[in-house]
């Protein structure tokens, strides 16, 4: 049967969300171009038989859009779209030690694996922030370390940090499917994550936190991110725009001696060390 080919624009730094957001709402595959824009475009493919206009509604919401963005719509030719969903997410190899990719997938001999299938939840290892905190962690952490992800999406970080020799990982989002998604996305990994909502995040320090979200939530969390930064631990920030990095780096100078500002494909690491 025919199917329809949904084009949108997303605002830089939503469209990793928004393309699964599509998936969880009913497309069957989502593919994202001109990422370097500050308007990234997406297409997703749908049933012809779908409402567009309640899927894009759906999917903002989930995505946490301020606003539904506007679409077009056109037909296209009969095809297997989820083998072709697929083919869009390679593997990827971070560092020395770390593998990220979906499934269907072997991953190669002497890597550690971490498994997460698009469309299940926010976060799959293609954007780059994901792999600006990815590579991070594989630098950084050597054994043993206590971890926090907050906004751990599909839980891909924290399940890197664990694959990677942490003790501990705690998990935080502020949307309840992820939360379930994260702990499921663990289990498959054979990774036990502590993952909840903000308000249930025990009173702890940790050795290292992470937060891949956007610029102005991380500024808005500063102080509560330093407080579960251990003295001597360090903190790594991303789902920042290489324009917004100084103002975010702002924000945790009264705690942190800055370290890095890592960069890949116009976004930026903000890291550092807490005093």
């Amino acid at each position: 049967m025919p199917w329809l080919a949904l084009t949108l624009q997303v605002d830089a730094g939503a469209e990793e969300a928004m393309s699964d957001a599509l998936v969880e709402a009913g497309a069957q595959s989502v593919s994202i171009e001109n990422l370097e824009r500050s308007s990234p475009t997406l297409q997703a493919v749908i049933a012809i038989d779908a409402d567009p206009q309640q899927l894009v509604i759906e999917a903002s919401q989930r995505a946490g859009l301020a606003a539904t963005p506007r679409f077009s719509l056109s037909e296209v030719a009969d095809e297997d779209w989820v083998r072709r969903s697929q083919a869009q997410f390679t593997p990827i190899e971070i560092g020395a030690r770390l593998w990220v990719g979906p499934s269907w997938h072997q991953p190669p001999a002497g890597r550690i694996a971490v498994r997460v299938d698009p469309g299940l939840a926010f976060g799959t290892g293609t954007h780059p922030s994901t792999r600006l905190i990815l590579n991070f962690l594989e630098k950084q952490i050597k054994g043993g370390e206590r971890v926090l992800d907050y906004g751990c999406g599909s839980g891909i970080l924290a399940i890197a940090a664990a694959k990677l020799g942490a003790a501990h990982v705690d998990g935080v989002d502020v949307d309840p499917q992820a939360v379930e998604t994260a702990i499921a996305n663990a289990r498959s990994n054979g990774i036990e994550l502590r993952a909840g909502l903000p308000e249930a995040l025990p009173c702890a320090a940790y050795d290292i936190v992470v937060s891949n979200i956007l610029a102005q939530p991380l500024i808005v969390l500063a102080p509560l991110l330093a407080a579960r930064t251990a003295r001597g631990g360090r903190i790594a920030l991303a789902g920042i725009l290489q324009s917004q990095a100084a103002e975010v780096a702002a924000a945790y100078v009264p705690w942190f001696n800055l370290e890095s500002d890592a960069a890949h494909d116009g976004w930026t690491l903000v890291s550092g060390l807490r005093r």
